[in-house]
Parts: structure tokens; sequence; C-alpha cells
């Protein structure tokens, strides 16, 4: 089984209108392939699975007022012990603690600034089964108009440590799990800010990024199968990248990095 320390990114899902779509487009992109449906009582959750290993799930959502979106779930140790901290640091629990299963149990909250992510305390399930191959994750980070109170918060909630970029044009902070040395080599995500450069009324949201072999091809694919290229592809220090959005309006990233396909971690930084 997978070992996610406290605060490292665990688990993605992306809630859709139509799963069935859903498949067809991750399935072209990704190749991934899907599991059974895990019934009324877990939402009819759908895992997706790239060479036969738990990579995601896609979720129908039950009310047309909730955001097409990809969100990421953070490890805990202890599920009510971290939603307890999560509302001493200004953040809200959204959903409370709830088992999933055998699998696990999971909740949803927001931070300071308003963007979503989940937690999950492993059962049967720890979270992702592979992460930075090409079609599996490979990072996220928060994109905030409140960057004091939210660096505050996950410090607090989850003991991140944070790195600054050295290019000082660019507000990003790197994430650490608590008890490592701080710094590129040890980052799970990071932070971002929301700056001029976005819609007036984007909200604090996370960016879930996906490993590909070919950042050009991918962004192509996502256009030939009917979603949007929201950033085209361009090149960071740690590979070349490109914001997309699938066929329903879920947005997500993808990195194509030196040694992606041999399981370097990804680190965007941007």
């Amino acid at each position: 089984m997978a070992v996610f320390t406290e605060g490292m990114p665990c688990w993605a899902d992306a809630q859709l209108p139509d799963l069935a779509a859903g498949k067809r487009f991750y399935g072209d992109l990704f190749g991934w392939t899907y599991g059974r449906d895990a019934g009324e009582q877990h939402g009819h959750r759908t895992d997706a699975f790239l060479d036969g290993k738990r990579v995601a799930a896609l979720v129908p959502k039950r009310d047309g007022r909730m955001p097409t979106t990809w969100g990421v779930y953070f490890a805990t140790d202890d599920i009510v012990r971290t939603a307890r901290k999560i509302g001493e640091a200004g953040g809200q629990v959204i959903t409370a603690p709830v088992p999933v299963g055998r699998s696990g149990t999971t909740a949803l909250a927001a931070d300071p600034g308003g963007a979503v992510f989940g937690l999950w305390q492993k059962g049967e399930q720890a979270g992702f089964e592979v992460r930075n191959e090409p079609g599996s994750f490979c990072w996220t980070e928060v994109y905030t108009r409140e960057k004091d109170a939210v660096d505050r918060f996950y410090a607090e909630v989850f003991g991140f440590q944070g790195t600054a970029l050295p290019d000082e044009a660019i507000d990003y902070l790197l994430w650490s799990p608590a008890g490592t040395e701080p710094g590129e080599d040890t980052a799970i995500g990071g932070r971002s800010v929301i700056t001029d450069a976005f819609p007036a009324e984007m909200p604090g949201h996370f960016l879930v990024y996906f490993s590909v072999a070919d950042c050009d091809a991918t962004a192509e694919a996502v256009t030939r199968l009917g979603g949007r290229v929201t950033a085209p592809p361009f090149d960071i220090p740690y590979g070349r990248m490109a914001v997309l959005t699938d066929d329903q309006g879920a947005a997500f990233a993808v990195l194509a990095e030196p040694g992606a396909a041999s399981g370097a971690p990804g680190r965007p930084g941007e």
C-alpha cells in the first residue's frame, strides 16, 4: 500500500454533470479504464485506472449548482483532529468526516480564501496507486487572493513549510511536509496568487496537474475531444505545461517534464 504522510496530496476526483462523457474524454486523453459504479450510497463514484492502478475518480454531480471541477484530497492520520484544526485556523469544514465503506473516511473543507479541498484518512485504500507517470497525478497548487491568511492556514493545519521561488517576480510558495528539509526536492504542492491577469470573478481554487509525455500533443488532443486550451503550452523551469478544460468545463493542468516516465516528482512552481 502506498504511504502518504500527513498533508500529502493522496487523491483527486472530478465532479461532472455527465459521467459517461467524462469516462470517454479521459479514457481517450490519458488511456484510463474504469472500475464499477460504487453505487448510490457513495455517489456513484467510479475509479479510474492506469495499467490496472488507481489514479483518480469521476463522480456525477448530484446538484447542478455545484461546480464542475477537479478536486484534490490531502492525507491525514486523524481526520476528526484535522477537521477541528481547520476551523481553529480560520477555515471551514463543509462536510463532516464520513466513512466511504471500508476504503477510508473523507471530508470536504475550505481554506480562508475559499479554496475547497478534501481530506482522506485511509482504510483499505491509501489513495493514488501510481503518481508522476504519464496519465497520473503529479502536482497541485492553490490559487488565492488571501495569501497571508492562506499561508498561515496550511502551516497550522498540515505543518507545511514554505519556500519562495528564486524569481521574485513570481509570488509562489512551494510546500514541503513537516519534518522534511524545505525546498524543491521535498515539495508536494504550492501556493500561487490570483493576480489581475485572472478574471475578477475567479474564486480561490486548487489546480490539479497530470503528468504527460508530450504537453503539446495533449493540448491538441483536448481540443479534438471537445475541451479547451486555457493556457497554451509554455516552458517553465520544471518542464512544459498547459492549463486545459475538459468538454464539460472542469479545469486541470498537464506537465511534461524530464524524467516524468520514470516517476520523478513534478514541481511546476508557476
